[in-house]
């Protein structure tokens, strides 16, 4: 049935109960493998997404973003557990037009000979006959579109001569075309510079109080997540934490949490000549590093205030 939300091991009915409890999104159990791998990709994920919220998932590269983001689009069939849309599986959900998907920057999109105008008009008409102009409504919302996203200043110009920051936008643009009522976004800050990250998360912003959309974002830049979102879960095979990413305190974004989370990225240099026997630990802005000093090689980043390392092996600070 197109309305029954997607699940494995029991009969799909029609459902309205999620929308009329106020879930957009719905994850129930949801575990996943690629044949020919031991080791599961996703393990038992449970997440539900209230209507409005906007949600950053937020995880090492590896940990299986990807994969539950095309179970999410239904690009990918389900082997346990069950997804829900609106109360609609996830497949339907797409062909109603309820989601719109920003995917990360695909090069092949830029050769098309196309301008920005015709790329937002061509979404905003994907469910008109192709003899079928569009209306004075829909004008008017491409429009709107256009000026709230910024792009209407550059409208004529062949999308393949744009800038990243430029290009976001129109992506941004022909994704809300559609109307839809859940925004998805896959890695929304690749290849934009600090300034271009900073205009991204007031855009979204300013796209969230006009179209009081639900929104989940797609990251392992914990920048993207934090500067736009209400929630985070963090992935990396299973979710390791579901809460808020404002600051470091209980139930947020903790140092514990990151060090755990980015385990798995800084342990991946772990064969680079110099840096085998690596750990990694993590603390808070204003706590002294234990292993900050005098000839100590260290390889680590920064993110929101919390640093997070990667040391020769001293015996402390696991």
């Amino acid at each position: 049935m197109a309305n029954a939300p997607a699940k494995i091991g029991a009969t799909p009915t029609r459902t309205s109960n999620a929308e009329a409890g106020g879930l957009a999104v719905r994850i129930d159990s949801v575990s996943f493998s690629y044949p020919h791998e031991e080791r599961a990709v996703l393990s038992d994920i449970t997440l539900h997404v209230v209507s409005g919220e906007r949600l950053g998932i937020l995880g090492p590269n590896g940990g299986g973003k990807s994969t539950l983001l095309k179970l999410l689009l239904g690009l990918l069939p389900l082997q346990s557990g069950m997804i829900s849309i609106f109360g609609r599986e996830p497949a339907a959900a797409r062909a109603e037009g309820l989601v719109g998907y920003v995917a990360q920057r695909p090069d092949t999109e830029l050769g098309f000979p196309l301008s920005v105008r015709q790329v937002v008009d061509l979404a905003a008409t994907w469910s008109l006959p192709p003899w079928r102009r569009a209306d004075a409504a829909t004008v008017g919302h491409v429009d709107r579109l256009m000026e709230l996203t910024g792009t209407a200043a550059f409208a004529e110009r062949p999308i393949g001569e744009l800038s990243g920051g430029q290009f976001q936008r129109v992506m941004i643009a022909r994704a809300l075309a559609c109307k839809p009522r859940l925004l998805v976004l896959d890695e929304p800050t690749v290849g934009i510079d600090a300034l271009g990250q900073s205009q991204f998360a007031e855009l979204l912003a300013s796209v969230h109080r006009e179209y009081q959309l639900t929104v989940v974002i797609v990251s392992h830049d914990l920048r993207a997540i934090a500067a736009g979102c209400d929630r985070v879960a963090c992935l990396a095979q299973r979710l390791h934490s579901h809460a808020s990413p404002r600051g470091l305190r209980p139930g947020g974004l903790t140092p514990a949490v990151l060090a755990e989370l980015f385990a798995h990225d800084v342990a991946g240099l772990s064969g680079v000549a110099g840096l085998s026997g690596m750990h990694v630990h993590a603390h808070g802005p204003d706590q002294a590093c234990p292993f900050d000093g005098p000839g100590e090689a260290t390889v680590g980043l920064t993110v929101s205030g919390a640093e997070i390392k990667g040391e020769p092996d001293a015996g402390v600070g696991r």
